[in-house]
């Protein structure tokens, strides 16, 4: 891709390469404990595993990305790899899927992230662990500002400046569109510590527990948290239910979505939550309006689950169409 190219989007957060271990159904269990499912294993012994699968080039981003890239948007990528083979990988697979990676930074005497899931029937556990980088906001040359950031999970120790670092240059920069799906310590710094960055959203997208506990809400009560979103400045809150569909709401209307049927028992829900939120982004990005961007999201996220982890199932535009052609009469949007 030419560096002088105009982009469309650079999604932002840190990127990882996932090694699936599938577990044999007979060899772990589900128990409840504290409300909560535990995935459970005989401890102290040798257990046979089904197959392994290592993914490059994935997290939170990396799936909106590649996302971006194959609904057609040109598309770069800010994050830190290490100066090691699995950087070197992740690079690569970010360029095979069309990625600009120039804004990559490499970083010396790093190694990447590298995680491992624990793939029981179609859940995963994940084992994490975010490399400590230097974090710096790019310096985007006039040519390369995008018209929209997609920003997303990244690590705890980039909190304390980093964020600052995005907003101040969207504050310098008020025609770019900012689209935020919080990862695990985004949630956990609080809607204070990143208010500007809430302010300044104009989508973001979490899922039902999430925006129950980042915004405080009822979580019975769906508009109690598309309330509390807007009252933060958001100015497109989209809000995913699992196995009830999604709410979005522009400030002015709202509406509930159903999911795509799935074609099959799905095969692993690895990455459903983003290709949701970054298709719906994606349309958005391309002209659509809230109702329209809604018909778009179940759909990719119905094809991920079909593959192993979070970016094979990923669609074409002409492949989105060609579900939305065929789906079920009760497939659209309904005004609330």
């Amino acid at each position: 891709m030419s560096t002088q190219q105009k982009l469309d989007v650079v999604a932002v957060g840190d990127v990882v390469i996932d090694a699936f271990i599938k577990l044999k159904d007979d060899e772990a269990w589900i128990e409840k404990k504290n409300d909560k499912n535990v995935l459970c294993m005989e401890f102290g012994s040798k257990l046979p595993f089904d197959h392994d699968q290592v993914v490059n080039a994935v997290g939170n981003a990396a799936n909106a990305a590649v996302a971006f890239s194959r609904l057609g948007l040109k598309t770069g990528f800010a994050t830190n790899i290490g100066d090691d083979q699995r950087g070197v990988d992740i690079a690569r697979q970010l360029k095979q899927e069309g990625v600009d990676t120039r804004f990559v930074h490499e970083n010396p005497g790093k190694v990447s992230n590298y995680h491992y899931v624990l793939w029981y029937k179609e859940e995963r556990t994940i084992l994490i662990k975010h490399e400590e980088y230097d974090y710096h906001w790019p310096r985007f040359r006039p040519n390369d500002v995008p018209r929209w950031v997609y920003f997303s999970s990244i690590s705890e120790k980039a909190i304390d400046h980093y964020h600052d670092d995005v907003v101040e240059w969207l504050e310098e920069n008020p025609e770019v569109k900012l689209a935020f799906q919080p990862g695990t310590f985004q949630m956990e710094a609080g809607i204070d510590r990143l208010k500007k960055l809430y302010a300044r959203s104009n989508v973001v997208a979490l899922n039902r527990e999430e925006a129950t506990e980042v915004f405080k809400a009822n979580h019975e009560d769906i508009n109690d948290q598309l309330n509390k979103m807007h009252e933060a400045g958001i100015k497109t809150a989209l809000v995913t239910d699992g196995p009830n569909g999604a709410y979005a709401s522009d400030g002015n209307k709202r509406w509930s979505m159903p999911l795509y049927p799935d074609p099959a028992p799905p095969v692993d829900r690895t990455g459903a939550g983003d290709s949701f939120a970054s298709t719906f982004t994606a349309a958005l990005m391309k002209g659509a309006d809230v109702p329209s961007a809604l018909l778009w999201a179940p759909i990719n996220s119905m094809n991920v689950v079909q593959h192993v982890g979070a970016q094979e199932g990923l669609l074409s535009e002409d492949q989105i169409d060609y579900y939305l052609r065929n789906a079920p009469n009760n497939y659209h949007p309904k005004e609330m």
